[in-house]
């Protein structure tokens, strides 16, 4: 029993020097960054991938089949309409040419000697008349025989088939020389066909082929692509949600209406800066594509330096204002099982509160219920914060709060 009880004495010791021992607990209020909830104007973003087209682009094909042999131009390098571009061998077509003028003068010579047979004819009609003339007195006195007349008839009905012959083949001879004519021109069009120029003006793409190359009409790939980038397309897609909220947000009665109210879009380029000209949406198709249940839309951008390309890729950036909205920083909210909460300051505690969301634009979160204009939150670290808990206050701009947040990537 001695024993049982210095045991007890020796524990009840230990455990009075440790208590003595421990630091005693600060269960005192913290301090914690305070901000006053506040309206702002701000304007926000939906963001679309973009195709970048030129204001027209135009394949540049051959007309005739033939071996290029040189070519002309740069890839990059702008050109004017009618510029030749690329030259085709001719001595095949310059022979063909030469033969074509050949047949020319071929048909010219038949014509020449046409006339020639007509001059005659009609001399040997005139003689022929002259000679009826003579007899038809004299067989009218009996003078003569009628044989002798109808001699000179037969002879003048003869001269004149003659004329009718000798016609009919000018007639042939001016067909054939329209023939050759034709021939000719388009043996010239095809020299000049060798030679391609610029359907229209602008910037010349990539040049798959080279010289040596055999070209045709019926080629698959085109010899280039020449863009107008005097204006620039940006093509981008809205599911039809996306495409109906669009609608119901935009002022207007009509489509028209609608695309004419909207404010001017930015063009954020494939680095992440921002083209330095803003665009007008000017169409939509109104129609669903059935592969890819979207709807498209077209914005034109100005593009006097030549800044933008065809084929270039950026990310449509569609304003959306809000004016005198609730904002507080994004990070003054924290989410849990769908819901999203804030400390609100009541008195001298902070008290968890659901709050409802109407976006996130620039790292503000801008508030639809649960916090009204001149409401105190917790602006930052919420480590050891629970509902009813002690604080003091530190009171902090929101700006400054928004502003030190800086982007992961």
């Amino acid at each position: 029993m001695k024993t049982y009880i210095i045991t007890l004495l020796a524990v009840f010791s230990v455990l009075s020097s440790c208590k003595k021992d421990e630091a005693p607990k600060n269960d005192g209020p913290k301090p914690f960054p305070v901000i006053t909830v506040e309206s702002k104007n701000l304007t926000g973003y939906q963001s679309f991938p973009a195709s970048l087209e030129g204001k027209t682009n135009n394949e540049v094909r051959a007309k005739i089949q033939g071996y290029i042999t040189q070519v002309l131009v740069n890839e990059g390098q702008y050109v004017s309409k009618g510029q030749p571009l690329f030259r085709l061998e001719t001595n095949v077509l310059s022979e063909n040419a030469a033969a074509a003028k050949s047949g020319i003068s071929a048909a010219q010579a038949n014509v020449s000697a046409a006339n020639s047979n007509i001059t005659a004819a009609q001399a040997s009609v005139n003689a022929a008349q002259v000679e009826v003339n003579k007899l038809k007195p004299l067989v009218d006195k009996n003078i003569i025989s009628n044989v002798q007349l109808q001699t000179a008839y037969a002879n003048l009905a003869k001269a004149n088939a003659m004329v009718q012959q000798a016609r009919a083949a000018k007639q042939q001879a001016e067909a054939g020389t329209s023939q050759a004519r034709a021939n000719y021109n388009g043996v010239a069009a095809n020299i000049d066909y060798s030679v391609i120029r610029a359907p229209i003006s602008g910037v010349i793409g990539q040049l798959p082929l080279k010289v040596g190359s055999l070209v045709g009409p019926s080629d698959p790939v085109a010899l280039t692509t020449i863009s107008d980038t005097s204006e620039i397309y940006a093509y981008f897609t809205m599911n039809e949600k996306a495409y109906f909220d669009f609608l119901e947000n935009s002022y207007g009665a009509t489509i028209s209406e609608k695309l004419r109210n909207l404010p001017m879009v930015e063009l954020e380029l494939a680095n992440g800066s921002n083209y330095n000209e803003k665009g007008k949406i000017e169409t939509v198709t109104g129609q669903v594509d059935p592969q890819t249940g979207t709807i498209q839309f077209k914005v034109k951008f100005p593009n006097a330096n030549k800044l933008l390309s065809n084929g270039n890729s950026g990310t449509i950036k569609l304003p959306k204002n809000y004016d005198s909205v609730l904002v507080i920083p994004e990070v003054s909210t924290y989410e849990e099982q769908g819901l999203v909460y804030v400390y609100k300051i009541q008195k001298d505690s902070a008290v968890v509160s659901v709050v409802k969301l109407q976006d996130r634009v620039n790292n503000f979160a801008i508030v639809g219920s649960g916090l009204k204009k001149g409401d105190k939150i917790i602006a930052s670290g919420f480590t050891g914060l629970k509902t009813g808990s002690k604080i003091i206050e530190k009171p902090v701009k929101m700006d400054e709060i928004v502003e030190s947040i800086k982007p992961i990537f």
